[in-house]
Order: C-alpha cells, then structure tokens, then sequence
C-alpha cells in the first residue's frame, strides 16, 4: 500500500518527536510519504493530488479536524467515488478532533495510530456519508463554491463563537475548552438578535422554520465534546443517514440557562427540547436564509459572511479506514 501522510505541524496535541514517531510507525507498515502543510488550504491541495493520482490508495491525515476537512475537500473536489478514490484515514492532534471521535478512534495520538494500523491489518473500513454547502441559486450567494464537511456546520451564533475563537488564535492563545467557553459567553453578550432570529430554514414540500438565532446542519452525532464530555445536540445524526438540523429561536437569559443546561446533560437518547427548540432528522436538502450577512462556519473553520447557505447530505460519500 502506497500512502500519503498530510501532516499539520500545528496540530495542538502533537508534539515534533511525538509525530516522528507516529510517522516511523506508519511508514514501518506502508510506502509513505510524509509532507509537512506550509500554508492554509496545502492539506486540501494534497488532498486533490492523492485523489488526481494512480499511485495512491490511502491518505492519512495528522492534525485536528480543520486539517481532515481540508485534506477531505482535496478527495473529493471532483465529487465523491469512494470505490476510485484513496481512502482516508486520521490521526487526530487538534483539541477537539470531532470527526475523529465520532468514528470510535482514540483521542490520543500515538493510540489512534496503533488502531488505524489494526484496522489496515485486518482490512476494516466503512464508507461514510457527508455534508455538502453550495451557494444558492437566485441568491448573493449564488456564486459561493461547494465546500465538503464532516461532522457539522452551522450559520450564526455557533459561526460567532468559531470566528472570536479564530481571532484569539491570531493572537497567540492556544485553542482550549476553556478558551471556547469564554467565547461562547461574550458571543452571548455581543449577539444583537438573541430574541428574534434572522434565518429561516426552507425545504421543498415544508413548511418554512423562521426566526433562527442558532442554526446547525449535524452529520454525525456527538454534535462535538466538552474534555471528554460529548455534547448531544442532535443524537439521531449518523453517518448512515442524511443531515440533521438543531436551531434555537430564542437566547435569551431564560432559554440559554434551559437550552445550555440541555447540552451539557444530553445523552444518545436525548437532545435538547421545548418551545424554541427546532429538531429535524435525515434531511438531503435544506436552504438557510439570513435576513442580513452572518457568519458561517463549517467543521470548526470560520468561512466569512453569508446570506444563504444551501445544505445537501450526501450518502456513501467517502471511504474511511476504522
């Protein structure tokens, strides 16, 4: 097996010795070659070479869930084919590595590389579903590339809380559950439309779902973790299935206090529920419109302003090694 091993040398949890090692380990068991990102978008570049390419069967990505995203963007920037396509396998070194967990991996490095190269040996893979965003036609918008997501996306405050994240990385802190929790607080504070919702959530043959404040299309579940707490905001989202969409119509004092108290307690079986609590499951194609620009973000990585955002679920999308 020939594979290609996309290293971040930013990723949070990895130490430079720590991915020598992970690097030994797999180039004892394949034909690898290793390359270190130098730029925002080169895993996504050397995604669409491994995908362009003959030689390669598997691509391994080193770093948190914004290097998978990316490295998954190169795969399948000519569509998905997943019996043509490398496969892609992860070893996760963010602070959150989402995508990663939600595939049953460990959260350790050196751990998750002991179990990718198992499940090589014993030749275990499953070919899961993903989320795709379009511009949407008719719209400011209309013109936006698709981009690919794993795990979630969301349009407004969720965005918000990633984007002041984002800024504080810029900075020099570290991305930690503490750092994103603060954001979540002044996110709250500075969030001019906590009482009444500027999106809008349209499907064909529906009836529309207005007056959004927090709007997240959710692959997978769980929606994402808090240490090792994870946090169950839409528990029936499943890599077998299409999108799931959890929405808050209201964040006032009264509604974080309930919905906020929701997530931290909420279970496989469970997600948060009441009056300005909007819960769809397996949807393939949804619109979200914003009276006015508002960030989006997909998993993790702020991707600017937007007014409308088209969401598809796209099944037996990608081959991954678990």
């Amino acid at each position: 097996m020939r594979a290609l091993l996309v290293v971040n040398p930013a990723a949070t949890t990895t130490s430079a010795r720590t991915r020598d090692v992970l690097i030994h380990a797999l180039a004892s068991e394949m034909k690898l070659d290793a390359v270190t990102t130098e730029y925002r978008g080169h895993a996504r570049d050397l995604g669409r070479q491994a995908a362009d390419s003959a030689d390669v069967d598997l691509v391994v990505a080193l770093g948190g869930d914004g290097t998978v995203n990316e490295v998954v963007n190169g795969l399948l920037h000519a569509g998905p084919a997943p019996e043509r396509l490398p496969g892609l396998a992860v070893v996760p070194g963010g602070s959150t590595n989402v995508f990663a967990r939600a595939l049953g991996l460990p959260n350790d490095a050196v751990e998750a590389t002991g179990a990718l190269l198992d499940a090589l040996r014993e030749g275990r893979e499953r070919t899961v579903g993903l989320g795709l965003t379009s511009g949407t036609p008719g719209t400011p918008d209309e013109g936006v590339p698709g981009r690919w997501f794993t795990f979630n996306a969301g349009l407004g405050f969720d965005a918000g809380v990633v984007g002041r994240v984002e800024q504080q990385r810029e900075r020099g802190k570290k991305s930690t559950h503490p750092l994103y929790v603060r954001q979540v607080v002044r996110q709250l504070f500075g969030e001019p439309n906590r009482r009444h919702g500027l999106i809008t959530l349209e499907r064909d043959g529906e009836e529309p779902v207005s007056d959004l404040v927090v709007s997240i299309a959710s692959n997978t579940s769980p929606w994402t973790f808090l240490g090792n707490r994870p946090i169950y905001a839409s528990p029936k989202a499943s890599f077998d299935t299409g999108l799931d969409v959890f929405g808050l119509t209201r964040l006032s004092a009264g509604a974080v206090a309930r919905y906020g108290t929701q997530l931290l307690t909420s279970s496989p079986e469970r997600g948060p529920h009441g009056k300005h609590a909007v819960s769809l499951h397996d949807q393939t194609r949804f619109t979200l419109h914003s009276k006015a620009p508002l960030p989006l973000q997909m998993d993790g990585d702020h991707l600017g302003l937007r007014t409308s955002v088209t969401f598809t679920g796209v099944r037996r999308a990608l081959r991954v090694i678990v």
